[in-house]
């Protein structure tokens, strides 16, 4: 069956940025539609699972900037949607205190005044039980940070989407884009035209753009997503109130270590390798390497003796960095009607994707 189509904008990548910018422009009343090469929801991406880390505890000022906005936003969808998307816990950041990871986060939140609880060596066991602080290291805690149930939300956003009168096909692959005045995007099921596109496409974006005669510098890794037993069902549990963290830097690994208290999978925690090794995204299966869950495995028996140190359960996501690891967001350089956004992976997949559909999108944009 062939279909097509006229639309103002056209959103290909049914993730999390190109969900919110699809329901963006829902409301500023352009007739949109949202295009998804997979059946719909699915777990070949960025955006799948049931939780991700918001925070505000960042490296950089603009992030935390940026933060503010967002809560602001996710707090209007679940009063529009009447939906819980966000749960606050905390996030634990633990480093050496003198290292510039952990002091440059540390400084990030005292400008901003984000409200945090520095926790010293002698009272840090009394706050954080079954965790082991390594000497040497300094802690503290974004109170404002917690989970966000991503599952939930793309459900939601693209449910919001759909009463504002967006199109969503899914299981259509895009196999063609010929720029223009006006857009025409081909796929495998029809042939659909608008004014502007916006790609969202993740791992994918670079085949799509290579219709576009662009490329871009993104690099697309496998993570290893692991869950760990509890030896005592519900020692990091969520209800308990244990928070989410991040160990920017330990004894294993220079690269950040994360996790959030168990929930999605009772009696498990999620504790994760902030980096993984380079693949295909369609062939993400063929990528077999393990040494990320090899360092995780000794940092787990260091400082969560209450995890049993072999993980139970081992899921896979996709990242896309850029060689700075931050986002891409702009109009392409050749067709100003096309805006692109790409490489968001580094940056916590769910932090700030609802103020960046909202900007993605202004009455700026030609043809929106």
């Amino acid at each position: 069956m062939s279909t097509s189509g006229d639309f103002d904008c056209i959103v290909i990548g049914a993730g999390v940025q190109g969900s919110f910018t699809a329901y963006q422009l829902a409301k500023k009343n352009k007739k949109t539609l949202l295009l998804e090469q997979f059946v719909l929801p699915h777990s070949r991406g960025s955006s799948h699972g049931q939780t991700r880390i918001i925070r505000k505890a960042y490296e950089q000022n603009f992030y935390t900037h940026m933060m503010e906005e967002c809560y602001e936003l996710w707090a209007q969808l679940e009063s529009e949607a009447g939906v819980k998307l966000y749960r606050q816990t905390g996030l634990l950041v633990m480093g050496p205190e003198k290292s510039e990871n952990y002091q440059n986060i540390k400084d990030t939140l005292q400008t901003n005044k984000v409200p945090m609880v520095v926790l010293t060596h002698d009272i840090f066991s009394q706050h954080i039980p079954n965790v082991n602080l390594a000497k040497g290291d300094g802690a503290l805690v974004d109170t404002t940070a917690g989970v966000l149930f991503a599952d939930r939300t793309l459900k939601t956003v693209q449910g919001q989407f759909q009463k504002l009168g967006g199109v969503i096909r899914d299981n259509e692959k895009v196999t063609d884009i010929k720029p223009g005045p006006v857009v025409r995007v081909s796929t495998s099921v029809g042939v659909y035209h608008a004014k502007s596109l916006v790609i969202t496409a993740g791992p994918w974006a670079n085949k799509l753009l290579a219709n576009t005669g662009l490329q871009l510098p993104l690099e697309v890794v496998k993570i290893n997503v692991c869950y760990w037993k509890e030896k005592v069902p519900g020692s990091y549990s969520m209800k308990q109130r244990f928070p989410c963290f991040v160990q920017t830097e330990c004894l294993e690994s220079k690269v950040h270590i994360y996790g959030l208290p168990s929930n999605e999978y009772p009696g498990l925690m999620k504790v994760c390798y902030h980096m993984g090794s380079k693949t295909d995204p369609d062939q993400r299966d063929l990528q077999k390497d393990r040494s990320d869950i090899e360092i995780l495995q000794h940092y787990i028996a260091r400082c969560f003796p209450g995890l049993i140190p072999e993980p139970a359960i081992v899921e896979s996501c996709l990242y896309t960095l850029t060689p700075d690891h931050h986002f891409v967001l702009d109009y392409h350089p050749a067709y100003s009607n096309i805006v692109i956004g790409a490489g968001f992976s580094e940056m916590d997949l769910h932090t700030c994707f609802t103020s960046l559909g909202d900007n993605f999108v202004g009455d700026e944009m030609p043809g929106c």
